[in-house]
């Protein structure tokens, strides 16, 4: 079903949305929604966060609750608890001071599902402020540093939808049962076979 009507979503949240466990979700950084509504399909009821009025408001939706909020107004309090969300999906965005409040804010058995440039995507295009692109291997030491277990993580060039570095990071709380970490898209095994 995602595959078909959701296909303008990335590849590895698409992949890696379904481990999630039941409960909400936040779309950090929304930009239209294609996420939001990937995850708002899977079952999960949505929070779409982004800046832009415009860009809310195509990512409303079914399930999906739209949050105008500016990520990097330092002057603003993170706008969610601790614990709160089963899944946080974030795409082709960056704002470190975030990452901390992002992990608070999962749940024990949640999962992270991250993307975005890397040092090198200069050479293709933009983002090219070091600022905005991750350096190599930082969203591992992030996972790290913030006691997350990774279940799988990717550092280089893609091709597609269009030339650049990036880092693909899935991560998980330590709650998260592993059995249920499907790689391959199977159901979860129901008993141990030796």
């Amino acid at each position: 079903m995602t595959d078909t009507l959701h296909s303008d979503a990335s590849a590895w949240i698409a992949r890696f949305a379904p481990l999630a466990p039941r409960g909400e979700a936040l779309d950090l950084a929304c930009g239209t929604g294609r996420h939001a509504r990937l995850l708002a399909a899977l079952g999960h009821p949505v929070i779409a966060l982004d800046r832009d009025p415009e860009a809310l408001a195509a990512a409303a939706g079914e399930g999906i609750t739209p949050l105008q909020f500016d990520l990097e107004d330092g002057t603003l309090a993170w706008p969610f608890e601790e614990g709160r969300f089963a899944v946080i999906v974030v795409t082709n965005y960056l704002h470190r001071p975030l990452i901390p409040a992002l992990v608070r804010s999962l749940a024990a058995d949640g999962l992270l599902i991250y993307e975005t440039f890397a040092c090198g995507n200069e050479e293709f295009g933009r983002p090219s402020n070091p600022a905005f692109l991750l350096h190599e291997g930082e969203l591992l030491r992030q996972a790290a540093a913030h006691h997350l277990r990774v279940l799988a993580f990717e550092d280089g060039f893609t091709s597609a939808p269009r030339a650049a570095m990036v880092q693909r990071l899935c991560a998980a709380g330590a709650d998260f049962a592993r059995a249920d970490a499907r790689l391959d898209g199977g159901a979860a095994p129901t008993e141990a076979r030796f």
